[in-house]
């Protein structure tokens, strides 16, 4: 699949609007615009990451927060035995998530339709409640980071902003690698195993080896969204790898655009920004957030993305 102009064009303008936020915020005096905008930036890649499986690879996975919650222990954890570089961080966060969707993959993808979504939902509440258990780490309750992860030895992401353009780098960064997979030979098999598996399989490649690929790939790039959401928060609990969050992808996926990419990051930024937005308005701001939501369906299937490809 090309990356086309327009698409291009649409990449460069929304990085561009990101790496210019933390000028206007300065301009503004408005610091939590940055606090909000790191958060926005995780859960981007985050949807990025579930976008890989289910727009390329038509696999609904209810349980992609588990690696959100894989990336952040992985913080807490080696912040409590004094390694705080971001670097092994994000590499035991990788390591971690690589494990368990290779697991559970091999597990989940032996099944089809409403079943692989439920098994993944099911090993998301099995980790999820291993962690409550781990008493060490708060439980429940979850646990109040130290300090946050240091870059080359110096504790540079202490700083807002550092920490903002540390995870603009990490989703630009994946979201080219994202665009590289799709275009890629790989791509086209994972699609091509979408839509006709019978057929893939009959010309000779094995469908079930690229999924599980795909899988262990977009698990690994969303507990790297989880490593900077226990940054962000300098806190960690097993909220973070709730069936709720898991559903909130999703509905980040679906609001940019299912099976497009740029899609996928413009959702999350949309959705995010809608929440915090109707929540100055009301305290029932689900119901208006809901409304927009079912608006969007109905009148454009393929999200946001359709809506304004169509006006273009």
């Amino acid at each position: 699949m090309r990356l086309i102009p327009t698409r291009a064009w649409a990449a460069t303008i929304l990085f561009a609007a990101f790496a210019a936020l933390p000028l206007i915020a300065g301009a503004l005096e408005d610091s939590y615009l940055i606090v909000v905008a790191t958060r926005i930036l995780a859960y981007a890649i985050a949807a990025l990451a579930l976008d890989l499986i289910l727009g390329y690879g038509g696999l609904v996975s209810f349980g992609h927060a588990a690696y959100l919650g894989i990336g952040a222990y992985a913080v807490a954890i080696l912040n409590r035995a004094g390694v705080t570089d971001l670097g092994l961080h994000l590499l035991a966060a990788i390591l971690g998530a690589a494990v368990f969707a290779l697991v559970t993959g091999a597990i989940s993808l032996r099944t089809r339709g409403i079943y692989f979504i439920m098994i993944t939902l099911a090993f998301a509440q099995m980790a999820y409640f291993f962690f409550v258990s781990l008493s060490a780490y708060g439980g429940d309750d979850g646990v109040t980071l130290r300090a946050r992860s240091t870059l080359f030895g110096r504790p540079l992401l202490e700083d807002d902003t550092a920490l903002y353009y540390t995870a603009l780098v990490l989703l630009l960064g994946l979201y080219l690698l994202a665009v590289a997979i799709t275009r890629s030979r790989f791509g086209r098999v994972l699609t091509g195993a979408r839509e006709n598996p019978v057929r893939m399989r009959a010309i000779g490649f094995s469908p079930f080896r690229y999924q599980l690929t795909a899988y262990v790939i977009s698990g690994c790039m969303a507990a790297v969204a989880g490593v900077m959401l226990a940054n962000q928060a300098s806190y960690v609990s097993p909220a973070f790898m709730n069936w709720h969050r898991s559903g909130e992808l999703v509905v980040m996926v679906v609001f940019g655009g299912v099976g497009n990419l740029l899609g996928a990051v413009a959702g999350a930024t949309i959705a995010l920004l809608l929440e915090e937005w109707l929540a100055v308005l009301t305290d029932h701001w689900p119901i208006l957030f809901g409304t927009v939501l079912i608006l969007v369906v109905l009148y454009s299937r393929d999200g946001l993305a359709g809506f304004f490809r169509r006006r273009s």
